[in-house]
């Protein structure tokens, strides 16, 4: 550990900086794509930094520090969009819109990249190659990440790290091994045709919402005989709509769910195993299926040496004690599309403290996180973009 260190002094003196501007972004969040006065706020504080900044995809906002020296190139990454979420703790900092909030981190994650970007800007004359800072819209969308990429965010990249604040684990432990991290996110939406009758006489029709029903019991049980059990795959439907009336036998039915799991393999074989099964299931009941598949982001997977980067920049100032593993999650992460392209990984630094009864998962109207996990992740992204480009 180097607690001398001029990154560790400069991220020390960043502090209030970094939970003031968190403070703000969380009194005023905005939804995906609307992140108007965010990225505002973004292009105004690296104006002040005197860092150079290009506007993508609407209000994303992609920052450049340029080293003494060409070289190689890293990226940064902090999404800034919130949350339809009503927020119900009461806090100084309490959301001012109402039904809007920044129930996942983003606000954190956005005040952490500017922290950064103030001690990579102080110590530009030290360093050879470029980073890019990256703040993106619509990661709740999964969405964002298309979009900055089709505008030329990742032009000349060679490596990237995104950072996402995370409950599951207490600030001081960080976890950043590589391998698969998160999951894919895909919308699956299945059609059920029967047809309509009385429902005292159901053999005169052919019931939709039974074999919707017959369709969600045993799709997972299929599955289970397919898919390897060392390989975690999910498919949940949360919503069913079929019926009109409660003595009229359903002539449709359509089930929507979700899709995930950690392999590109499986993922690309799930449309087939799910449309043949409901096919069969359907057709047994004389009734017809179809599918719509629409993929969403794909799974999140670190690679091994940018992870390894990431390790040993923890280490440099939490020490050996800081990197931790931490299991992989079956949520969905935009990131996913950077890594598709480039080699990148996700680094979930921890901030949760049952002490201040800061617990509360992602998503919850009472999320919150502790403001002493803003240091680690600014000297994080600070710490690695230097060791990236040695």
């Amino acid at each position: 550990m180097s607690p001398m260190n001029p990154i560790s002094e400069g991220i020390k003196a960043q502090r209030q900086y970094m939970i003031d501007l968190r403070r703000h972004f969380h009194a005023h969040p905005e939804p995906s794509f609307e992140e108007f006065e965010t990225s505002k706020r973004v292009q105004e504080e690296l104006e002040a930094m005197g860092i150079s900044f290009e506007i993508m995809a609407g209000t994303g906002v992609v920052g450049t520090i340029e080293g003494t020296r060409p070289g190689k190139t890293v990226a940064l990454r902090a999404d800034m969009d919130a949350l339809m979420v009503t927020q119900e703790n009461d806090v100084p900092y309490k959301s001012t819109r109402e039904g809007v909030m920044h129930a996942c981190g983003h606000d954190g994650h956005t005040a952490m990249l500017l922290g950064a970007a103030r001690v990579l800007k102080s110590l530009e004359n030290t360093f050879e190659g470029t980073v890019k800072l990256i703040f993106q819209p619509a990661e709740e969308l999964v969405a964002g990440a298309r979009k900055m990429i089709e505008a030329g965010a990742l032009e000349d990249v060679d490596g990237l790290l995104g950072i996402h604040l995370w409950m599951g684990l207490p600030t001081g432990q960080i976890s950043a091994e590589a391998g698969p991290r998160m999951a894919s996110g895909d919308y699956v939406e299945c059609h059920i045709e029967g047809r309509g009758g009385h429902g005292s006489m159901p053999n005169q029709g052919v019931d939709a919402a039974l074999i919707a029903a017959a369709f969600i019991m045993n799709i997972n049980a299929l599955m289970s005989r397919e898919i390897s059990p060392l390989e975690p795959t999910v498919l949940t439907f949360g919503e069913v709509d079929s019926g009109t009336r409660f003595n009229v036998l359903a002539a449709r039915a359509k089930i929507s769910g979700t899709a995930r799991t950690f392999s590109p393999a499986i993922r690309a074989e799930l449309p087939e195993i799910i449309n043949r099964y409901g096919t069969f299931i359907a057709e047994s009941y004389r009734g017809n299926f179809s599918l719509n598949f629409n993929h969403g982001t794909p799974p999140t997977i670190n690679d091994s040496h940018i992870s390894s980067l990431a390790r040993q920049s923890v280490e440099e100032f939490l020490g050996p004690e800081g990197n931790v593993l931490f299991e992989k999650t079956t949520g969905s992460e935009d990131l996913a599309y950077y890594l598709e392209r480039l080699p990148g990984a996700i680094a979930f630094v921890g901030c949760q403290n049952s002490a201040k009864g800061i617990l509360h998962p992602h998503h919850h109207p009472r999320f919150d996180i502790d403001e002493e996990a803003l240091a680690h992740g600014a000297e994080l992204y600070a710490r690695f973009a230097l060791n990236f480009l040695k």
